[in-house]
């Protein structure tokens, strides 16, 4: 995870260097600002994303998470259909309900109440499903509409896209089962490590539960973020390797942490990166 706060020339080499290292995935957030660095300098995902599309060549790119607190899917899907387009199908769309954080004070917006958030989130997905699948698509829902909506030339990936959808409640993860290519927890709000890697226990188990609802054919990547524990996951590689397998045991297919910023929040020191890839990651390849 590569936050969207440097100007480029700071933020290329990091990109570059995701892919240079072997991670097989390399995201960034979509949101208008972010909690603790919402003064600070922040940049758009689409473009920043479009800038990494071009400077990388294999690993895969994507946002963590959009969401329609500020976006609308019928011009967010012209978007995506690019971002697909100019990364010759490495895109992954991370998605999620968004919060009632700064993303929606911004637009002036009284905050919507859980469950509608939840219900907008799910009329959301839906239509960009159809958006990105079906030439022309109509929609009248209760938050969104669209008329004949286009969506030539389509996605270089076929279907669309691949989705990989944040999800804790039940609600939620009823449309990752439903539309997810993957799905993504960030464990449950606690200040315990323990207690926490129990909650991601017993999410994993719902969705499981979940996901037998669902007449699905296709395999469900299972994504974690990492750094939504007490403990910074790259804070050390002995930390960074006992989460990684403390997740595979779960069941976790993928894990997300975040590059290591200079103060605050998820700061840390990049000479961990780089021993992670030298010694970590070849070793994880060999075992997959």
């Amino acid at each position: 995870m590569i936050l969207p706060e440097h100007r480029w020339w700071i933020a290329e080499p990091k990109w570059r260097a995701a892919e240079e290292y072997g991670f097989h995935h390399a995201w960034t957030y979509d949101h208008l600002g972010w909690r603790t660095l919402v003064d600070g300098p922040w940049f758009g995902a689409v473009p920043t994303l479009t800038a990494a599309a071009m400077v990388t060549s294999h690993i895969r790119l994507g946002t963590f998470v959009a969401s329609p607190n500020f976006r609308h899917p019928v011009p967010f899907a012209r978007e995506l259909l690019t971002l697909d387009d100019v990364s010759d199908g490495r895109f992954t769309l991370g998605v999620g309900a968004g919060g009632a954080g700064y993303d929606t004070v911004a637009l002036g917006a009284e905050p919507l109440l859980p469950r509608d958030r939840t219900a907008r989130f799910g009329e959301f997905v839906e239509l960009l499903d159809q958006l990105l699948i079906k030439d022309r698509t109509s929609w009248h829902g209760k938050f969104f509409s669209a008329e004949e909506a286009r969506s030539a030339p389509g996605c270089v990936q076929r279907p669309r896209v691949p989705f990989v959808v944040a999800a804790n409640g039940p609600k939620a993860m009823a449309v990752a089962a439903r539309f997810g290519q993957g799905w993504v927890t960030t464990g449950p709000p606690t200040e315990d490590h323990e207690t926490w890697w129990s909650g991601v226990a017993q999410l994993s188990e719902q969705f499981t539960e979940t996901l037998a609802t669902q007449d699905r054919g296709s395999r469900v990547s299972r994504y974690l973020n990492l750094d939504s524990a007490p403990v910074y996951s790259l804070s050390s590689v002995e930390c960074f390797v006992d989460a990684v397998g403390r997740a595979a045991e779960l069941g976790f297919t993928d894990v997300v942490s975040h590059w290591p910023r200079h103060d605050g929040i998820y700061a840390g020191s990049e000479q961990v990166v780089e021993n992670i890839a030298a010694d970590v990651l070849p070793a994880l390849d060999r075992h997959l």
